[in-house]
């Protein structure tokens, strides 16, 4: 069974452990620290971005990728029927003893119990379909999960400025397709892929698998909220 390296720094900081800190190797040749509070953020620290992202959400909700809780927490606060959907173990023990009511611990692509009015995937949440292919694959899992009218809800970056110095060599392939690896005090994670879209890629993935996309935030940093519905078939 694969270490769960998120899922133990979580646990740790819920429970008082705030020194350890949580490591990102990337393919992109830097190591950089994970800030294990930002998945623990108020509400009053949420960015614009979120904050019009949350106010987007209608109807019966699949936070995706829930990390700590904060989202859904937010969310269930203020009515919604809302599941945290996690892959992390450590993660949705700590969500439970946070108070969020519905917690499933699955794999988004092999989940299949539909029926919701928005998806959202914040935090880059889109990012787990690890490749341009795979985003092709992530939209088509989510035609199945959303009623009719529903609705995507994720940020994204574009990422070109990682590489506008010449210091980093661009990948093979699409330049927004990162490998990523969590280290935690001295424990190393499984490897996996992330995935950042820019919006001109986006448009032509969501066009041949029929969304209609509708950027709805930029927040001047090449960070973007979009809003997707899927066309009628």
């Amino acid at each position: 069974m694969a270490t769960d390296v998120l899922g133990s720094a979580l646990r740790d900081y819920f429970h008082g452990n705030t020194s350890d800190k949580l490591m990102l190797h990337t393919s992109y040749g830097d190591l950089e620290e994970m800030p294990v509070d930002v998945f623990f953020r108020q509400p009053d620290d949420f960015p614009e971005l979120e904050h019009i992202a949350l106010a987007l959400c209608d109807g019966r909700t699949l936070d995706v990728g829930a990390g700590a809780g904060s989202h859904a927490l937010y969310l269930q606060e203020r009515g919604f029927d809302v599941t945290a959907l996690e892959l992390s173990s450590g993660a949705c023990s700590v969500m439970r003893q946070r108070g969020v009511r519905t917690v499933l611990q699955r794999d988004f692509f092999d989940y299949r119990e539909g029926g919701y009015d928005t998806l959202l995937f914040l935090m880059n949440g889109i990012g787990l379909a690890g490749t341009v292919a795979g985003l092709s694959s992530l939209l088509k899992h989510c035609r199945t999960l959303l009623r009719q009218g529903g609705q995507l809800l994720f940020d994204s970056s574009d990422i070109t400025y990682l590489y506008s110095d010449g210091s980093v060599g661009k990948p093979h392939g699409y330049f927004g397709e990162i490998h990523y690896q969590y280290e935690y005090r001295g424990v190393t994670g499984t490897p996996f892929n992330w995935l950042f879209i820019d919006q001109e890629m986006l448009t032509r993935i969501a066009r041949m698998e029929g969304w209609v996309v509708q950027v709805v935030f930029e927040d001047g940093n090449d960070q973007y909220l979009a809003r997707m519905e899927p066309m009628a078939q």
